[in-house]
């Protein structure tokens, strides 16, 4: 079964060619994502660098977690939403774009880890080898969405 349709189908949303039409909006969407994409990973690499035992050791995993998580949920509702909106508009181009598939297979893999091995992790007391490799994981997996995400446009 082919997902040709749905990439036709979201090409052609109204949403979708008034985007792709407009000499402003595209960049400014693209302007949003790419905030809130910085705005993820500077909490990611925060809570990373944290577990880790390479910074903030003054602050407790859990309080910093707990202080960074409005930004990070927040930075990850706005850059899905303007990820959505940039797709929409190129989503025929990402029907063969390699890299485009490279980035959604890590987006999912990195909000599959966030949810069941990241947060549980700054909830509780891991372990010091435990901890380091769920902060290597979740930088890998989301500097890999934004090396993908980087990689669409050379495609």
């Amino acid at each position: 079964m082919s997902s040709k349709p749905f990439f036709e189908w979201a090409d052609g949303l109204p949403l979708s060619t008034w985007i792709r039409d407009s000499s402003v909006l595209f960049p400014l969407v693209e302007v949003v994502h790419i905030l809130a994409l910085t705005v993820l990973l500077g909490s990611i690499v925060l809570l990373s660098m944290r577990l880790m035992g390479a910074g903030l050791k003054q602050l407790p995993v859990k309080k910093l977690a707990t202080t960074l998580a409005p930004f990070t949920n927040w930075a990850l509702v706005t850059m899905l939403l303007s990820g959505a909106l940039l797709f929409g508009s190129e989503a025929l181009k990402c029907y063969e774009n390699p890299p485009f598939f490279f980035k959604m297979t890590m987006l999912a893999l990195a909000l599959i880890f966030h949810f069941t091995v990241m947060r549980p992790a700054l909830n509780a007391d891991a372990g010091r080898v435990r901890a380091a490799a769920t902060a290597m994981g979740a930088l890998l997996l989301w500097f890999a969405v934004a090396v993908g995400g980087r990689a669409i446009g050379f495609y």
